[in-house]
């Protein structure tokens, strides 16, 4: 597509279905509400982003069974994402660390699939003494193979939320459709605190879940630490993506 010579001749490069949202997210399948803070809100995000749902790709499935037979799904999810004009991939649980280099090298862009990639970048701003620890949604399914494909040291502290009475049992377990947002935030937070608790040394939390956004501040009010989450990851990974042009 080429402009009048008036428009001082510029030309529109083609070869995508779809331009202005080069941010794609791989969804897992589930039927909870994703409020706005969720990463399955389009209403969180500051910019444009495309979506595909992973058919058969449950929380359940991905968080408490490895997600076991499931990489040629995400893939070519991610080459379908990025036929339609994706730039960059990302995906709504970060239990996928586990695919990390699977997805990276068959896509060919820049792929970030687990919030938990922050923790080097976040333990390298942390005073000598102090390390990251981890809320996640499974803290008994959350294994060190998890941990290596994001690049997190294996010793790392984590709590997981599967003892609290909403978040765990509606996002995970599908128990039910509806979602008690307060004592989900109840879980969060009091996992966090938990966290804190045992593990005085922890100077910062890297929030595992991609459904944890909406908690993050009661969680830092709470604890008065550093909290941060998929949301302070993919804002920094869209940045990349479409610097700011300053005048």
């Amino acid at each position: 597509m080429t402009y009048p010579a008036n428009s001082s001749s510029r030309i529109a490069r083609g070869g995508k279905a779809i331009y202005g949202a080069p941010l794609g997210i791989l969804m897992l399948e589930a039927r909870f509400p994703r409020i706005p803070g969720d990463m399955g809100n389009g209403t969180t995000w500051p910019f444009p982003v495309l979506y595909r749902v992973v058919s058969g790709a449950s929380p359940e499935k991905v968080v408490l069974k490895g997600a076991a037979g499931l990489l040629p799904d995400f893939i070519d999810a991610a080459k379908d994402l990025v036929r339609l004009g994706a730039e960059a991939i990302t995906t709504n649980c970060g239990f996928l660390s586990l695919f990390q280099k699977e997805i990276a090298a068959a896509v060919g862009v820049p792929v970030a699939t687990s919030s938990l990639m922050q923790v080097p970048w976040v333990q390298a701003t942390l005073p000598p003494g102090k390390r990251v620890g981890l809320v996640t949604v499974s803290g008994s399914t959350l294994t060190p193979a998890h941990l290596e494909g994001a690049g997190v040291p294996l010793d790392t502290p984590l709590v997981g939320t599967e003892h609290g009475k909403e978040f765990f049992r509606v996002l995970i377990k599908a128990e039910k459709d509806d979602m008690d947002v307060a004592q989900a935030e109840r879980d969060v937070v009091e996992a966090g605190k938990e966290l804190v608790a045992k593990n005085p040394d922890v100077g910062a939390i890297v929030l595992e879940c991609t459904n944890m956004p909406p908690y993050a501040a009661a969680l830092q009010a709470e604890v008065g630490l550093p909290v941060y989450d998929i949301y302070s990851m993919i804002t920094w990974f869209h940045a990349g993506l479409r610097p700011r042009a300053f005048a």
